[in-house]
């Protein structure tokens, strides 16, 4: 009896030891859901599938620990932070930049792209063409109010040199464009052919018109000059400070709202991306302020031909995978990233997103 009782007892203990043994392989055996929202080309749908430079990297990571992933995609870049925060979900993945803010409230792998915030303009192809952009609500009034005072003064002198002047010899509806030519000849060139005024009025008006035209002539080429070097220093973006004055834009609770109201910039945001890329192709925007990689696969994508990229980054920034506080993930999935990228995958994968195509950042 004693011996059956030792053997019921060591194959109990064994089964024990056996179960506790599986317990850590049934967890690895769970797909880790990640968070993600849509910032081509790190994340984006195409034909329903969920692709992109962010989603290919957790995949080759998740594959490297021995564990599947699945995805959440949220409609905001908010919501994917507080599922992180809340530790809803087992991370996040995409363009999410590394910050101190962020790093209180949860925990980063090492960075798994370089980055930065840059300027993002209409192209040349988009702007008005100078002769449009001369001709301003400003400048056009002052011409229409030019023509109207050389009628006025073309007519006048119709008026006073009927009979004085064969030239004038035309009734009222017909001395309307001559007057209107000989007041603008007086003005411009200073005379008239040979003709001069013959009455007394005629020709105080004629002194006063060729006096006045010295002043016509060097308003219009003031005003000309300055329409075009003011283009000129519209179309030149070198600095932050240069933004100031248009309609900026980027997305609402970023990184680049942020380094804007630091710099007392002002700008509107957008809850979504795709939104702010919308309303810059429908000309409501001057310049988006935002991540650069993104704004550049978009300028060589989407936006060919319609927008053009500042080359000056004027934040560098790094991307992260965002984890909740205390994730046992992260040792596991630094060590998978120093893998890849000491084996070469990471480049390739790199290589095929940002190289091999036109969209390089």
């Amino acid at each position: 009896m004693l011996r059956i009782a030792e053997i019921i007892r060591r194959l109990c203990l064994a089964a024990c030891l056996s179960l506790c043994a599986a317990l850590p392989v049934l967890a690895q055996s769970d797909p880790l859901i990640f968070a993600t929202v849509e910032r081509p080309p790190f994340a984006y749908f195409e034909d329903r599938e969920l692709t992109g430079f962010s989603i290919d990297l957790i995949q080759i990571l998740a594959r490297e620990i021995g564990a599947e992933v699945e995805f959440v995609v949220k409609s905001e870049f908010s919501d994917m932070l507080g599922a992180v925060e809340t530790a809803a979900v087992d991370g996040a993945i995409a363009n999410i930049s590394i910050t101190g803010a962020r790093e209180r409230v949860m925990d980063f792998s090492l960075p798994i792209f370089g980055s930065g915030l840059q300027i993002m303009l209409p192209s040349d192809a988009e702007r008005p063409s100078i002769l449009w952009s001369l001709l301003n609500r400003q400048l056009g009034l002052a011409l229409l109010a030019i023509l109207g005072v050389l009628l006025s003064l073309g007519m006048l002198m119709w008026f006073f040199e009927r009979g004085k002047q064969s030239y004038f010899d035309r009734s009222p509806s017909q001395a309307v464009f001559p007057a209107f030519w000989y007041a603008l000849s007086l003005m411009v060139r200073g005379g008239f052919g040979q003709t001069v005024p013959g009455s007394v009025v005629g020709r105080v008006i004629g002194v006063v018109m060729v006096i006045s035209g010295l002043f016509l002539v060097a308003f219009v080429v003031a005003s000309l000059t300055t329409q075009m070097t003011l283009r000129a220093l519209e179309e030149q973006v070198d600095s932050i400070n240069d933004l100031e004055g248009r309609v900026v834009a980027t997305t609402e609770g970023s990184t680049a709202s942020e380094f804007l109201t630091d710099r007392d910039i002002a700008h509107v945001t957008f809850v979504d991306f795709t939104a702010l890329l919308w309303a810059f192709e429908d000309g409501e925007l001057d310049a988006i302020f935002f991540d650069g990689p993104l704004l550049a696969y978009y300028a060589s994508n989407e936006g060919r031909g319609r927008a053009r990229l500042v080359e000056r980054v004027f934040r560098p920034e790094d991307y992260g995978i965002a984890l909740p506080q205390g994730s046992e993930l992260r040792e596991r999935l630094n060590v998978a990233l120093l893998n890849v990228q000491e084996t070469g995958e990471y480049d390739d994968l790199y290589f095929r997103w940002f190289e091999q195509g036109s969209a390089e950042p």
